[in-house]
């Protein structure tokens, strides 16, 4: 391994990996494009347990910048709802940001027990949510008061695991929004809730260079593992693939849970 190569990966890892390392973090992010590939969503949901297994959860987080913040910027801009998106959920928007904040420094703080199982927590949430699908509604003059809420909600999940989508996706549903408004306010709101994530650990030195230039190449596998799962979506039962990949999150999750 060249020298250079060697002292990128040991400021990521606190140590030299070895090759089955490396050959384990390019296969879960080619994992997590697979999913969001075949499925639209999921990628911080399925990357993040899987790399907490083999390193400190918040240096698991910082490798997935560059893959959040470049998938929901392109789905923000091409989805074109961006401006009403913002208005219209200025007051679920703020609290999420605020919650984001203050959960990444308190997290920062805990034990890695603690935060491995708080991540597992927040994906047993997930398989739930996404295997129930809860047929809710809102009324839309309480909309204001349900969007604080979820804010504050999705903000805490994120500020813990980077997975505040399907807390997200379960209220955009609620709302009965059409197709074109939900993609596009999905992705706006995936992306400011990205934002204060990474520029907090930016902001506390766990986001550094080493982490920033790997996850940007990072980029390739999990774009090759979305060119994939597009390719696979007529080929593969969405049903059956969507149970066998909650089977195999919550198993990662007990495995967090018993480390």
């Amino acid at each position: 391994m060249p020298e250079s190569l060697a002292a990128l990966l040991a400021g990521v890892f606190s140590r030299e990996p070895e090759a089955w390392l490396i050959v384990t973090v390019t296969a879960i992010f080619l994992f997590g494009g697979l999913v969001k590939g075949l499925l639209g969503v999921g990628l911080p949901l399925v990357t993040i347990p899987l790399l907490a297994l083999t390193m400190p959860a918040p240096k698991a987080i910082a490798l997935l910048s560059a893959p959040v913040l470049a998938s929901n910027l392109w789905q923000a801009v091409e989805g074109g709802h961006a401006r009403t998106a913002l208005v219209r959920f200025a007051p679920l928007i703020v609290p999420m940001m605020l919650t984001t904040v203050l959960t990444v420094w308190l997290t920062l703080g805990m034990k890695p027990g603690t935060l491995n199982a708080l991540i597992a927590c927040t994906v047993l949430l997930a398989v739930t949510l996404i295997a129930w699908q809860p047929q809710l509604s809102v009324d839309r003059r309480r909309e204001r008061q349900w969007s604080v809420g979820v804010g504050l909600m999705s903000g805490a999940l994120g500020g813990v695991s980077a997975a505040m989508g399907p807390l997200l996706i379960t209220y955009l549903v609620a709302l009965r929004l059409p197709r074109e408004a939900f993609v596009g306010s999905i992705s706006v709101l995936n992306l400011l809730g990205s934002l204060p994530l990474y520029v907090s650990l930016c902001w506390l030195g766990v986001l550094g260079w080493p982490e920033a230039v790997l996850s940007i190449a990072a980029l390739v596998p999990m774009f090759a593992g979305m060119s994939l799962g597009k390719r696979l979506r007529t080929r593969v039962s969405e049903t059956a693939f969507r149970r066998m990949l909650l089977s195999f999150l919550v198993i990662i999750a007990l495995m967090l849970l018993l480390r």
